[in-house]
């Protein structure tokens, strides 16, 4: 473990294996024939991989989904407008884009396949002079790190895109743009955070108790998602704990591309759960 980064193996803890059904279960429940399910997921930082439990709902989660012909991954940690693909040739590279972590986790490697002819649909799809191309633009900890966990053979083809704004309607019409790739098998992920409200944290501890903030927030984000109100959603600063949930924004937002791209479906919760009292919650949609 000290010279390679890898999930922990599950523990054979009745509490974790019943997590990882119950997020198997529902994930199976959410989805429909012949199209691929749209994802929000917490990413985590990257001692995700060192969570026991994090590791088995993330594992059980990509087990009970179909099989991705590719997966096309918009993380919190890439901001660039126009909308801007990463690298899409042989050897992807990896952005180490955290500090202060133990070595090894600078030494991990997903050497996935790439994505060119998924790159060539996105043009497509969003009109080919809307989009850039940063072809040394490798995955940042937001997409390597669950998949690292949900498909450790780095065996699926991967495609980074920005986030080209923050803007939650916007990103919601992006996501529409996006949705036909759902029946060509893609999996579509926004990955982030339910919160991120960082600077107000104290217990660091893996298992803390969520402050009020997260926990108000996340109890309200529930309800908005279960009823799939985008609507009160994209009033996210204002909703109960926003202004510490969010202090800035780029964790929740990719939200809204995975709710263009689920075509108004409601989003059924896979995870849920606190990490360091953040919330993981994290959703599909059929």
């Amino acid at each position: 473990m000290d010279e390679e980064l890898k999930p922990s193996a599950p523990a054979p803890d009745a509490d974790v294996t019943a997590a990882a059904e119950l997020v198997g279960r529902r994930a199976a429940g959410a989805q429909a024939d012949g199209r691929m399910p749209a994802v929000y997921l917490g990413h985590g930082a990257p001692p995700l991989v060192d969570d026991p439990l994090w590791v088995a709902q993330l594992d059980a989660w990509a087990r009970a989904l179909p099989r991705p012909s590719a997966i096309l991954m918009v993380s919190a940690h890439w901001e660039a407008a126009p909308a801007t693909l990463g690298a899409t040739s042989d050897g992807v590279p990896l952005v180490y884009d955290f500090y202060g972590f133990p070595e090894r986790y600078y030494r991990t490697t997903y050497p996935a396949p790439p994505a060119p002819e998924l790159a060539d649909c996105v043009r497509d799809l969003l009109g080919a002079e809307q989009v850039a191309q940063r072809p040394e633009r490798g995955l940042d900890h937001g997409a390597y790190v669950p998949l690292l966990v949900m498909y450790p053979e780095a065996d699926v083809p991967v495609l980074q895109l920005s986030l080209p704004n923050l803007d939650p309607w916007r990103l919601y019409a992006l996501g529409e743009k996006l949705r036909p790739l759902r029946d060509e098998g893609v999996l579509i992920v926004g990955s982030g955070f339910l919160t991120h409200g960082l600077p107000f944290l104290r217990d660091f501890r893996i298992d803390a108790p969520p402050p009020a903030w997260s926990s108000d927030f996340d109890a309200w984000a529930g309800a908005a998602l279960e009823h799939g109100d985008v609507e009160a959603l994209a009033g996210f600063r204002e909703a109960p704990g926003g202004r510490y949930a969010h202090p800035t924004t780029e964790h929740f937002v990719p939200l809204f591309v995975t709710l263009g791209a689920g075509g108004g479906g409601a989003p059924v919760t896979t995870i849920e759960g606190y990490f360091l009292g953040l919330s993981k919650r994290s959703v599909q949609i059929a």
